[in-house]
């Protein structure tokens, strides 16, 4: 979900808009495009809306996040494009990062690199991002208190291209490198640092005040998608690409930035990012060969060999991720049930994991127990997540419910033995409270709509009624943010961004952002101060079994409903088309494909 990307993802999260196709041939295995363009497939109702390469909870969304580093280069580019999750120094601006011994603070070293106006890329311009952030972190996405920007404690400038950062305290370098400096990335402060579109450049962000200022102006340039194309704010750049049109629809037109004198030059001239309303329609496209880089769903690879025919390879894109639906444990009338242990406990053994992977998914998802992901080995895996600490089983779900005070009535459990003892509904649960569960979820997709239908038939079985409202994923994102009981918008319970949806960790999966107190993309409010403590012990200690007892502690207390992890997507690759892996930290990389034949 980005730290975790929803990427959302996030995630991260995947995406896709409107049907906004260009002409193609039909199936002779080449499109109607020049080996000069090609045309990639958005995943479904996830579709672009955001530019400005600073994240907020309302944009949180993988492609939003591969577009805007297609455009403005990361101070350390952490992604798993070259096959393995590691430092690509070829898509950084920064070529060295030196730890004190003390494991305190960073001396950075900068490229010799030039935005696309000539002006050289300095010192200044990460310290223009640096103070955007101190003063505005609480609108960042990425932000957790007590993690960046707060324990980074001072920015000193050395010289046109080497600086250092203090850290509050010793950290691993391997966290703080993969985790932290990656979500730097330096903006062109000669441009952008004003206050009003008629304002002169200034220092504006080396105030508080100021910054703040220039934080609204940009942010305020950022929600006119419609002014992407011509606004010059957003012809400063760095990366190999720049944006040649991003239509409100979702379909967005990246060419080559001639200018660009990185380590990751772009192959294509022309990169079209095409939307979509459903798999299918893009299913569609891919039959009709109008699609270069694509992707089927689970329930679509006994089509495999029909794509093959056409002149293209299927190929799963495997990610390092969780996936999961988050409580609102502020939600006025169902928050003080969620708060209840055993009655997460129940709804968790009422999920049959293995089944929706082999069923829902045609095998190509794995079981999810806790916080770590579980589709590639590591030894961030704990012995506890692993071994699942709630198997599938609706008749002990149905006794943990009776044996707290809920009988059943009428078909739903209904909580007919209030107060606080260890055989009563708990604290805050009123009597004739019905266990009725509401979830906004992604719409567009099948496999979505299907595995929502076999998780309300198996909490049938518990006594639990479930119902479901769909919309795209932006409107997801947008409806059920952290909130207070006495918020309007807190009236959601359960949100879900869809199977596609997942949230991508960096390199080294901490759960800052998503389980920590107040963490950036903690939507549901979950707060426990003993996995707040084994959060900041993670980042710490070189200890892997530090981030062991964390994953054992949240796979034991339930902070959502953990859920099957998908593959990333089926893809869809048109032959000839390489150069790349497909990074399973979920972003897409345009600069990396080029034609080999």
């Amino acid at each position: 979900m980005s730290p975790a990307r929803p990427t959302l993802v996030a995630g991260a999260v995947v995406s896709a808009g409107t049907l906004l196709l260009a002409g193609c041939s039909g199936t002779s295995g080449t499109s109607s495009a020049s080996r000069d363009s090609i045309d990639y497939a958005l995943p479904a109702n996830f579709t672009p809306n955001w530019i400005l390469p600073i994240g907020t909870a309302a944009h949180l969304n993988t492609n939003n996040i591969s577009i805007a580093a297609s455009l403005w280069e990361r101070l350390v580019a952490y992604d798993g494009s070259t096959g393995e999750v590691a430092w690509n120094k070829k898509a950084s601006i920064a070529t060295a990062a030196d730890f004190g011994s003390d494991g305190k603070s960073v001396k950075i070293t900068l490229g010799d690199r030039s935005w696309s106006d000539g002006k050289p890329i300095t010192s200044r311009d990460v310290e223009f991002w640096f103070n955007l952030i101190k003063a505005d972190k609480a609108q960042w996405a990425g932000y957790t208190p007590g993690k960046a920007p707060d324990n980074w404690t001072s920015f000193k400038t050395i010289d046109d291209r080497h600086f250092t950062i203090t850290f509050d305290k010793a950290y691993n370098s391997q966290w703080m490198l993969a985790n932290e400096l990656s979500e730097i990335t330096p903006l062109p402060q000669h441009a952008w640092d004003r206050t009003g579109a008629s304002a002169g450049v200034s220092d504006a962000d080396r105030t508080i005040d100021g910054a703040k200022k220039v934080w609204t102006y940009l942010n305020t340039a950022a929600k006119n998608i419609s002014g992407y194309e011509k606004d010059a704010l957003w012809k400063t750049i760095s990366g190999p690409y720049v944006v040649k049109s991003f239509s409100t629809s979702g379909k967005v037109v990246l060419a080559a930035n001639k200018k660009y004198d990185g380590g990751e030059k772009a192959n294509i001239a022309t990169v079209n990012l095409l939307p979509f309303t459903t798999a299918d329609a893009e299913k569609n496209a891919l039959r009709s060969g109008s699609v270069d880089y694509g992707y089927i769903e689970a329930t679509d690879l006994d089509q495999k060999d029909r794509f093959t025919a056409q002149g293209y390879t299927v190929k799963p894109w495997s990610g390092w991720a969780i996936t999961y639906m988050p409580y609102n444990f502020n939600n006025p009338s169902m928050g003080a049930v969620f708060k209840q242990l055993y009655a997460r406990q129940a709804v968790q053994r009422s999920i049959d994991q293995a089944g929706l992977a082999k069923v829902i998914f045609n095998g190509t998802a794995v079981p999810g127990y806790g916080p770590i992901p579980q589709a590639q080995s590591s030894d961030f895996l704990s012995p506890t997540q692993q071994s699942n600490p709630y198997p599938f089983s609706t008749t002990a779900a149905r006794k943990l419910l009776t044996g707290h005070g809920w009988s059943e009535q009428g078909g739903v459990m209904v909580c007919t033995d209030p107060g606080t003892g260890s055989r009563q509904c708990g604290a805050g649960v009123a009597k004739g409270t019905k266990f009725q569960l509401r979830v906004l979820s992604q719409s567009g997709s099948s496999v979505t709509d299907n595995m929502m239908s076999a998780i309300q038939s198996s909490l049938e079985k518990t006594g639990i009624k479930f119902s479901i409202k769909t919309a795209p994923v932006n409107s997801v994102l947008s409806q059920t943010p952290p909130c207070t009981a006495s918020q309007s918008i807190c009236a959601w319970q359960l949100s879900f961004f869809g199977t596609a949806g997942s949230w991508y960790f960096s390199a080294f999966p901490t759960g800052d952002s998503l389980f920590q107190s107040k963490g950036g993309s903690n939507f549901g409010s979950y707060s426990n101060p003993e996995v707040d403590r084994l959060i900041s012990a993670s980042t710490t200690s070189n200890s892997p079994q530090a981030v062991r007892d964390y994953s054992a502690a949240v796979a034991k207390d339930l902070p959502v409903i953990w859920l099957p992890e998908p593959d990333y997507q089926i893809s869809v690759v048109r032959n000839g088309l390489g150069g790349f892996s497909q990074d399973s930290l979920a972003n897409f990389h345009p600069a990396q494909w080029k034609w080999t034949s």
